[in-house]
């Protein structure tokens, strides 16, 4: 087996699967929705997801936090036994599942809806056309690119897309708060970032 073209294969069909994102007004409309309900309203960002997709929604919760928005990950299986608590009016939620269809996901919107029936759904998904999708105030695709998994059926092309999805959300709502170098500092004291942000040289 070679090694090296394997590797080459695959940065190509990650890469033009990236590039592939549709670019929709959804972006724009599910960036205001953050701000508006966090940053405007005091509410907070609340991501989730199964398995690999949750781990992804838990990695787009803490940097969408670190970086002044606050956000919070709840696992859709333990949100059925009391954690759904968690939710406050002014919330947001984004939900994430390659096929739009997760059982844990989509239960999770009526649950959601019979708290606070206006909380914002923003859906990041490969699926726009799914029974999730349908239920969404936003819908963000990844594009439904194939899997590099050889068996087509492990979660590694869905997953860059949703994370590069996460980080253009990010992104695009520290630029609307215009959130400083100086707040970042605040958020991180130990590590290299700490030093990096608060300009320390050693």
């Amino acid at each position: 087996m070679d090694i090296k073209q394997s590797m080459r294969d695959i940065l190509r069909a990650e890469s033009e699967a990236i590039a592939a994102i549709p670019v929709t007004d959804d972006y724009e409309k599910a960036v205001e929705a953050i701000v508006e309900r966090v940053h405007k309203r005091g509410g907070k960002l609340v991501t989730t997801g199964m398995g690999k997709a949750g781990q992804i929604a838990m990695n787009i919760a803490t940097t969408f936090s670190s970086t002044g928005t606050p956000a919070v990950f709840i696992h859709p299986s333990e949100a059925q036994h009391g954690d759904l608590g968690i939710l406050q009016p002014n919330d947001i939620m984004l939900m994430i599942s390659n096929s739009g269809k997760t059982t844990e996901i989509v239960d999770l919107v009526a649950l959601t809806k019979n708290i606070y029936p206006d909380i914002p759904l923003i859906v990041i998904t490969g699926v726009p056309t799914s029974p999730l999708a349908d239920r969404a105030d936003f819908v963000l695709p990844t594009g439904g690119a194939p899997e590099v998994c050889p068996l087509g059926l492990t979660p590694t092309t869905s997953t860059t897309m949703m994370t590069v999805i996460g980080d253009v959300l990010v992104v695009n709502v520290m630029k609307a708060i215009n959130f400083s170098r100086e707040e970042y500092a605040k958020r991180h004291h130990g590590g290299y970032l700490g030093k990096a942000a608060r300009g320390d040289k050693h």
